[in-house]
């Protein structure tokens, strides 16, 4: 069972599943009926990328996750094709709901085209600025989970789709600063400046609370302009879970393994099933 877990974790499945549950639970905030073909497009697309990912990492993951890199180096060669396909279809099923929705399943691959190389002679990449990674991850989760709804809804106010897009946008950047907390030994060595390298521990933990702390807020303006009310018990254990998960994985003494995965990337998991039972 472990192992299989590992696979799952390894090869994306897992992170996959957990977009679809994330998707889903996006469209119940804005009272639509899910879409099949963008539950599945949304899938095959956050394998695809990640797969990708866990291929072009292989040395940073060396140092910060061995174990990942054994399971990657023993399928490489299924899981580039698999990346491949993937992509492919997920924008198939995008064209179903149109050309909106083709637009929002490309933009991580034009986001990543352009995160990779030098736009201009003598800038540095905007992958070699701290902090610009994390960005491109949240604002990419955060554009296919509100966007994908509202293209299916269609008929939404702005001010609900920008309190949605908040709400996946910051949950993402935390969590991908989280992972980099993980990471942090690894990319410390091999000369990657990523916020927990320049921030430290403290410094890190610090900034992710306030970030999780903005939600206080917003979770004011979604109860003045009268949204989510059915959900905001299942928003606010998602916030309080977010000031424990912060507290937890930022301690100095904390190795987290699979518990990361499963507690942070997993959340949508528990999170969705609360939502259906309010």
């Amino acid at each position: 069972m472990e192992r299989g877990f590992s696979f799952l974790i390894s090869t994306s499945l897992f992170l996959a599943a957990s977009g679809v549950f994330k998707l889903y639970l996006s469209f119940m905030l804005y009272g639509t009926e899910a879409r099949w073909n963008l539950l599945a497009a949304t899938f095959s697309l956050v394998f695809a990328v990640y797969g990708a990912n866990k291929l072009t990492d292989i040395k940073e993951d060396e140092i910060n996750n061995p174990e990942r890199v054994a399971h990657v180096k023993r399928v490489g060669k299924v899981l580039k094709y698999g990346v491949v396909l993937s992509f492919v279809l997920s924008l198939f099923l995008g064209a179903l709901s149109g050309l909106k929705a083709v637009l929002v399943l490309s933009f991580p691959v034009v986001a990543g085209i352009l995160y990779s190389v030098r736009l201009f002679p003598g800038w540095p990449r905007l992958k070699d600025i701290t902090g610009v990674k994390n960005l491109v991850i949240a604002t990419t989760w955060a554009n296919g989970t509100a966007f994908l709804p509202y293209i299916a809804a269609g008929d939404i106010e702005p001010t609900e789709v920008f309190l949605v897009y908040y709400f996946f946008f910051m949950k993402s950047m935390i969590n991908t600063i989280l992972f980099d907390v993980r990471d942090i030994e690894g990319d410390r060595i091999n000369g990657i400046n990523t916020i927990p390298v320049k921030l430290g521990l403290e410094g890190s933990r610090t900034l992710l609370l306030l970030l999780n702390s903005t939600f206080i807020p917003w979770l004011i303006v979604v109860y003045h302009f009268g949204y989510f009310l059915d959900y905001l018990p299942v928003l606010l254990f998602a916030i309080l879970n977010g000031y424990t998960y912060i507290v937890y994985f930022s301690r100095r003494c904390c190795h987290p393994g699979k518990v990361l995965d499963v507690w942070v990337d997993g959340e949508w998991f528990y999170t969705l099933p609360l939502a259906m039972l309010v």
